[in-house]
């Protein structure tokens, strides 16, 4: 995958355009009456620009029309202004039948009536979904999308450098990583770790590791919970992570691309996706031998580290008019079949443990693979999505602590445009 699988929604507009779309179009009337009605229908599926590989839209289209008689069409959409567009298209009388959405971004669509409930696919076929991918699909207790694809960081290392510094294994533990990179700059010139100091969506999967939540709810409203102290602890460890680093304290990860600073050759280790490792490899060829993968570690060898699991769930259109065949599509496409296809040929992490396998043979997504189960994402309520807008104050909190202030007084400083962003979708 080429692209961050987390974008933050901008909300505003797409609450008042699909909130029509709850009504009576959403009942049975008019729609698909089952099996003797799919022959010679056709099936509209969105999906992103780069989420479904070639070999799986052709074998999912197969089996799909060999099931139902019917045909289906993918219309492959582009991440730009995809958001606004989703909304619109949710709002019509004859919008896309199944689409994809990001699944952070599931909760404001669920929220405007523009899904229809999933239980009855979750009854059939997701039994056994990895409750930690598949939470995001779930709003106020309704399966309104169903978990398709998804990715987490790892650590990506330098061999050659960590060979250099005589280690000899990857860590296994939060204490063995520092004690290696403590290592590494001692005995090389090279920098240990690049970290910069707003790298939000590492420090995320620390807080979730820490079994701490960015917000807190205060009689009907959510309001900030930065200054908890499980969040401070997490902040506390990035902290730790980031005095390996000589990175800037006030940049995020893309700016400048920290694959292209790894891809260099002075450079230890750097926490990012997989796909990371291809842009590292383009800014420099030389870089791709020395390339190396493994799980974030967490406290103990038992259980890596917290992270933030990005990716994308498979909804239906509450407006189709066609929500059997449709809900007959992601019996297909989401089978212990297509799913595992799917993680072979693309290297995500699939929506049940037990397809983990199909990822043999890729070292990012092995090393992917056993953080997620102990995995989650940002909060998973339609207003959160204005709390990362630019300027994220997530991300002034975290360059205060970098720079010396207390968590405490930082988050003070940021918890009043923290609330005054979720009250607007309250």
């Amino acid at each position: 995958m080429k692209r961050k699988l987390a974008a933050a929604i901008t909300i505003a507009g797409m609450m008042v355009s699909v909130a029509a779309c709850g009504g009576n179009s959403g009942k049975d009337s008019g729609k698909d009456a089952g099996p003797d009605s799919w022959k010679g229908q056709t099936l509209t599926v969105w999906t992103m620009d780069g989420s479904a590989p070639p070999q799986w839209t052709k074998d999912v289209q197969a089996a799909f029309e060999k099931k139902t008689g019917a045909k289906v069409k993918f219309e492959i959409q582009k991440w730009d202004g995809i958001q606004q567009k989703i909304t619109t298209a949710l709002s019509e009388d004859n919008p896309p039948d199944v689409l994809e959405v990001g699944n952070t971004q599931t909760p404001a669509y669920a929220a405007t009536g523009g899904l229809a409930d999933l239980a009855d696919v979750k009854k059939d076929i997701g039994a056994d979904w990895t409750p930690s991918v598949s939470q995001s699909s779930v709003y106020e207790g309704k399966q309104y999308a169903a978990p398709w694809y998804f990715a987490n960081r790892v650590v990506i290392y330098n061999k050659a450098i960590w060979a250099k510094a005589g280690i000899t294994s990857t860590p296994k533990t939060r204490d063995e990583f520092f004690k290696d990179l403590d290592t590494i700059g001692k005995k090389t010139d090279a920098e240990p770790l690049y970290l910069p100091g707003q790298n939000w969506y590492f420090l995320d999967g620390l807080i979730i590791g820490q079994g701490g939540d960015l917000v807190k709810k205060q009689g009907d409203k959510y309001v900030s919970n930065l200054a908890d102290p499980k969040v401070a602890a997490a902040m506390e460890t990035y902290k730790k992570y980031a005095s390996y680093s000589k990175a800037p304290k006030d940049k995020d990860e893309a700016t400048p691309q920290q694959a292209t600073i790894f891809a260099k050759g002075k450079t230890g280790a750097f926490i990012g996706m997989g796909w990371e490792a291809a842009t590292a490899i383009q800014a420099d060829k030389s870089i791709e031998k020395d390339l190396g993968y493994f799980t974030i570690p967490g406290a103990t060898a038992d259980k890596p580290e917290g992270v933030f699991l990005g990716g994308s769930n498979l909804a239906v259109a509450q407006n189709s008019k066609k929500q059997s065949l449709a809900k007959e599509f992601l019996k297909v496409a989401l089978s212990d079949q297509y799913e595992g296809e799917l993680a072979k040929l693309s290297g995500i992490v699939p929506n049940k443990t037990s397809l983990e396998g199909n990822v043999k043979g890729n070292p990012a997504a092995e090393a992917a693979a056993p953080a997620a189960a102990g995995g989650g994402t940002t909060p998973l309520i339609p207003a959160w999505a204005a709390v990362e807008n630019t300027p994220n104050p997530i991300k002034s909190y975290m360059t205060a602590v970098l720079t010396g202030k207390d968590p405490a007084a930082a988050a003070k400083d940021v918890e009043g445009e923290i609330n005054k962003r979720l009250a607007q979708q309250n």
